[in-house]
C-alpha cells in the first residue's frame, strides 16, 4: 500500500468561496482520484491536511468525503483511514465523475468505451422499437428525420435533431434503464469538445444516410436490421470523427 501523502504536499492553494465549499472539495477529490493522482488503494492524507488543503472545516471535509464514498470512489474504514477504492466501483454514471474521467482522458479512451456502451444499448432499443412499434410511434421518427433533413443548411439545428431523432427511438422503445443511461451517456459526450470530433467531407449526408437506414429497417419491422444500422451508425460515426492524434 502506498504511504499516506504529508502534511508537506497538502500546502494550502486557495481559499474557496464559502457557497461552493462542498462542491469543490468534492469535484478536486474526485479529479485527483480519476487522475491517478491518489492511487486504487492509496489513503486519504490526514483530515488535519485536508482541511488546510482546502481551507474548510472537519464537517464540510467529512461531507465531502461521505459523497465521494457515495459515488464508489472511496471506502471509510473504522480506524483505517479513507482509502481509495478500484475503478471497477466507481459511479461511472455520476456526472462528476464522468466528466472528470472524460476531460482527463487524452488517450479518447474513455469516449471509445462511451461509445461501444451507447451503441449496445441503442442498437437493442432501435431493435425492441423494430420488434412492437405502432404506426403512430413509426409516425413520431419520420417526422425527427424530415426535420433533419429541413435543417440540412443550419449546423447547430442539425445537430439539435440529431439528438431528438436518437432519444425518439430510446422514448419509444419503452425500456427505461436502457433510455436512462444512453441519454446520461450522450448528453456528457455532446459537452466534451473531443466527442465533437473533426468535422469529416460529407458529415450530414452520412448522419442523414444512418438515420433513413435505421428508420427503414424499423419501417420494415426488422429487428435485426435495425440492431446493426443503429450499431454501425453509431460506431462508425464516432470513427470518421475521432481526432487522430
Amino acid at each position: 500500500m502506498a504511504a499516506e501523502p504529508t502534511s508537506a504536499e497538502w500546502e494550502p492553494s486557495r481559499r474557496l468561496p464559502r457557497a461552493r465549499l462542498g462542491v469543490a472539495v468534492v469535484e478536486e477529490l474526485v479529479e485527483l482520484i480519476v487522475t491517478g493522482k491518489l492511487k486504487e488503494g492509496e489513503l486519504l492524507p490526514p483530515e488535519a491536511a485536508l482541511c488546510e488543503h482546502f481551507g474548510v472545516s472537519r464537517t464540510v471535509l467529512r461531507e465531502s468525503v461521505k459523497r465521494l464514498e457515495e459515488k464508489g470512489l472511496v471506502h471509510v474504514g473504522q480506524g483505517r483511514g479513507t482509502q481509495v477504492a478500484r475503478s471497477g466501483s466507481w459511479n461511472v454514471l455520476d456526472h462528476v465523475v464522468l466528466s472528470a474521467m472524460i476531460d482527463s482522458d487524452d488517450s479518447l479512451a474513455v469516449l471509445d468505451e462511451l461509445t461501444v456502451v451507447r451503441s449496445a444499448l441503442e442498437a437493442k432499443m432501435a431493435g425492441a422499437v423494430a420488434g412492437r412499434r405502432t404506426s403512430a410511434e413509426l409516425g413520431r421518427i419520420n417526422r425527427a428525420l424530415s426535420v433533419m433533413r429541413e435543417a440540412k443548411t443550419d449546423s447547430d439545428a442539425f445537430r439539435q435533431e440529431d439528438v431528438v431523432f436518437h432519444f425518439t427511438i430510446m422514448e419509444i422503445s419503452r425500456n427505461r434503464l436502457a433510455e436512462n443511461i444512453a441519454k446520461n451517456l450522450y448528453r456528457r459526450a455532446l459537452e466534451s469538445a473531443q466527442y465533437q470530433g473533426v468535422d469529416f467531407h460529407g458529415a450530414f449526408e452520412f448522419t442523414l444516410r444512418g438515420h433513413t437506414e435505421i428508420y427503414e429497417a424499423i419501417s420494415a419491422k426488422d429487428v435485426g436490421g435495425a440492431e446493426e444500422a443503429m450499431r454501425l451508425h453509431i460506431e462508425q460515426g464516432w470513427d470518421r470523427r475521432r481526432p487522430r492524434n
